[in-house]
């Protein structure tokens, strides 16, 4: 019988230390899981013209801008604001194909980068990323000297949650949010449902807490088969929303909707035509 209750206080021991080092370990790589900067794949490089500007961030590393604007823009032509995912850059070929299919519907693009992705210097934090998409912002207002009413937000994935704390502050002209999610916290609790994932985590990125601010029309587009925000964690975002609001459920999985969904820019389209964001061609 003593021999039982050794064999069993030994396990406990066991078990309670490997729980505390899986604690330690996911603090410790909190970076790498959350934001996968180093994950980037190939560079891509859109159609011309694509003019590189660079913004400094105090405090901070100096960020790369993309400004891309569409064949036919003229002066009073919309521009997207575009703010990319995880395990992506600037000149991911998924992002770039985004640049291109929305420079054909008439519109002109920005794309910034954040710290620590795409070869930049910085460590990526939900602070450090927000801060450096409002210097690009704010940047590119003042060199072009652009009318926020003619802005729209598009935020993808990770680069949804910068979007509505972006639109939070600026009032833009409409939002776009794809493959969204309510809370990066919550999708975690989810994962490791044994680890106390809301003590443990330093960048929550809790839209769902910030959306109420975004008073512009939104539209978010979500697919149906997205297994890396689950779709009610989307649909959980676009119910706390305020009005004026759409959803669309698209084709082809988190990474690929734009791409496999031959509606998706239609409905995009359709939206920007809504808010008189498009000129007639």
């Amino acid at each position: 019988m003593r021999t039982f209750r050794r064999v069993l206080f030994g396990i406990a021991v066991f078990a309670l230390v490997a729980y505390g080092g899986a604690i330690v370990w996911l603090r410790a790589n909190e970076t790498r899981l959350v934001f996968q900067s180093g994950q980037s794949g190939a560079a891509f490089t859109p159609a011309p013209p694509v003019e590189e500007i660079f913004s400094p961030v105090t405090p901070g590393p100096r960020l790369r801008i993309w400004i891309m604007r569409a064949p036919a823009a003229s002066d009073s032509s919309a521009w997207v604001f575009f703010l990319h995912g995880n395990a992506s850059t600037i000149a991911s070929r998924m992002n770039v194909l985004h640049y291109e299919r929305l420079r054909a519907l008439g519109v002109n693009v920005i794309a910034p980068e954040y710290r620590g992705y795409g070869g930049l210097d910085g460590v990526p934090t939900e602070d450090g990323i927000e801060t450096d998409a409002r210097s690009a912002y704010d940047t590119v207002c003042e060199r072009l000297h652009l009318d926020p009413k003619r802005i729209v937000v598009y935020g993808w994935s990770l680069g949804s949650a910068v979007a509505v704390d972006l639109a939070s502050q600026i009032q833009p002209a409409a939002v776009i949010l794809e493959g969204a999610p309510a809370s990066i916290v919550a999708i975690g609790e989810q994962r490791y449902p044994l680890f106390p994932i809301r003590w443990l985590i330093r960048n929550p990125f809790e839209s769902i807490r910030k959306i109420d601010s975004v008073r512009a029309p939104k539209l978010f587009l979500h697919s149906v088969g997205d297994d890396i925000v689950p779709i009610e964690e989307g649909r959980r975002l676009f119910d706390a929303a305020p009005q004026p609001k759409q959803w669309i459920e698209v084709q082809g999985g988190h990474v690929y909707a734009a791409e496999r969904d031959p509606a998706f820019f239609g409905y995009v389209r359709r939206f920007l035509s809504e808010q008189r964001l498009l000129i007639p061609q």
